[in-house]
């Protein structure tokens, strides 16, 4: 495995753990703050600078020359920024910028540095796109966080399209020795062979970045940066003596403007520590919590009236329409004692008094308790070779065409029980009600249970 694999694998292994990071991040955002919905946490940024085709890490310049980081000449560099902050800590950012790198033999250096001549160098970056994992170092806040400074770094992964030109002078003057616009191909990343008939040529490359932000109100920070990129390529300046993976960096100055509401904080400078000790120690803070408590205990306090339950039926007195209810009176919906009908006697011929046969909820299905009673009301029906009406009922849940079916449906299942027991299916009828004539209100699961049944009628 070479270098560049090595390297755009180590680099998509961190992008993807950044992408966990945020999705992390978003779900452990600090309850404390009551979530990421009440801060802003969209911002759009601009910014330029300069380029230099060295970084602070040192090693070689494009003509392969060991000089000084400020001996070469510098470029213009700028572009925009989108970002979305996941969490105080971290956020995600599309970057993308253009502008010129330029770099030159020192002036002591007589001898030609590649075979072509060339003194001096310039490459136009047409355009350059990353996506970045945003990484909060620390928020510095200062009067009641009225203003703050943030620490951040950054790394990301990105495509640039670019064309070197390479001049006889270290002035970026004389004699084009190099330009290969026109014949660049299309391919990216890795050592590519110069075919085709594109005017840019493709690289990729991996930002690697500090910056600082300073807080200048609650929509505008001033936001400065240091940046290296390490790209995929040795055509960088075009051809040139040492034949490694070029790098240059740029230093950048910018505005970024972060959206929404005045009426949120921004994500991007929230400080957690800063919040927690406001919310501890601040007088106006503590002040309202008190005040919100008493607001808190007085709602406790009529929810208490509301839901006091004097005779303990189950409805609250403010709707107990009869109060003083004896201990286990089964009432409706009103407080009222329910009213069953009394049991009729058995005469010849006849069936006598049945309990109805109930059901479970959105159900036709017999329970088990019921098998004993239908037992005893089969053994009447054949001794006494008798007949009998099944009503059938339902709750009020459902349409009124579903609990049509479904009553119909239970007053056929006790049916079909006697029926297996041995009574004629012409002494039976079985009709089905729906959620007429209710024995106790709908308005209460109580009643509902009640009204799920079928009736057993002489």
């Amino acid at each position: 495995m070479n270098y560049s694999t090595i390297k755009k694998t180590a680099v998509a292994a961190s992008l993807v753990a950044a992408l966990g990071f945020a999705e992390t991040a978003q779900a452990q955002t600090p309850t404390v703050f009551g979530g990421r919905s009440q801060y802003r946490t969209w911002s759009i940024g601009v910014q330029g600078g300069i380029t230099t085709p060295n970084t602070i890490l040192g090693g070689q310049n494009g003509f392969g020359q060991k000089v000084g980081y400020f001996q070469n000449k510098v470029g213009e560099y700028y572009g925009l920024t989108i970002r979305k902050q996941f969490s105080h800590l971290f956020g995600l950012e599309l970057e993308g910028n253009r502008g010129r790198i330029k770099t030159y033999n020192h002036d002591l250096v007589t001898a030609p540095e590649n075979n072509l001549g060339a003194r001096s160098a310039e490459t136009s970056v047409n355009w350059a796109a990353s996506l970045n994992g945003v990484f909060q170092l620390g928020t510095i806040d200062f009067m009641r966080r009225e203003n703050a400074v943030n620490f951040y770094a950054k790394v990301g992964l990105g495509v640039m399209a670019h064309n070197p030109v390479q001049f006889a002078n270290n002035d970026f003057t004389g004699n084009e020795v190099y330009n290969n616009a026109g014949n660049w191909g299309e391919e990216i990343f890795g050592d590519r062979e110069k075919t085709g008939d594109k005017d840019n040529r493709l690289t990729g490359y991996i930002p690697v970045g500090v910056g600082v932000k300073f807080k200048l109100s609650e929509v505008v920070a001033l936001n400065l940066g240091y940046t290296m990129n390490f790209t995929d390529d040795n055509l960088l300046y075009g051809p040139v003596r040492y034949d490694g993976k070029q790098k240059f960096s740029n230093v950048y100055g910018g505005l970024e403007f972060t959206l929404g509401s005045r009426d949120k904080e921004s994500l991007t400078f929230t400080n957690p520590v800063a919040t927690l000790y406001d919310e501890l120690k601040d007088p106006s803070l503590r002040n309202e919590v008190e005040a919100l408590k008493q607001r808190v205990s007085t709602l406790e306090g009529t929810v208490d009236q509301l839901s006091k339950d004097s005779d303990g039926d189950g409805v609250s007195d403010k709707f107990d329409k009869c109060p003083g209810t004896p201990a286990g009176t089964v009432v409706d919906g009103s407080g009222c004692p329910i009213k069953f009908p009394e049991p009729q006697q058995l005469t010849e011929g006849s069936v006598g008094y049945f309990a109805p046969i109930q059901f479970e909820f959105d159900s036709s299905v017999l329970k088990t308790e019921s098998y004993s009673t239908l037992d005893k009301l089969a053994k009447e029906l054949k001794d006494n070779n008798a007949t009998v009406t099944l009503d059938g009922y339902a709750s009020a849940e459902g349409t009124e065409a579903y609990n049509m079916n479904l009553s119909t449906d239970r007053a056929n299942a006790v049916k079909q029980y006697l029926v297996n027991a041995g009574v004629s299916a012409s002494s039976i009828t079985a009709t089905g009600y729906g959620e007429a004539n209710p024995v106790a209100s709908n308005d209460t699961e109580e009643g509902r249970v009640q009204n799920r049944r079928v009736e057993i009628k002489k």
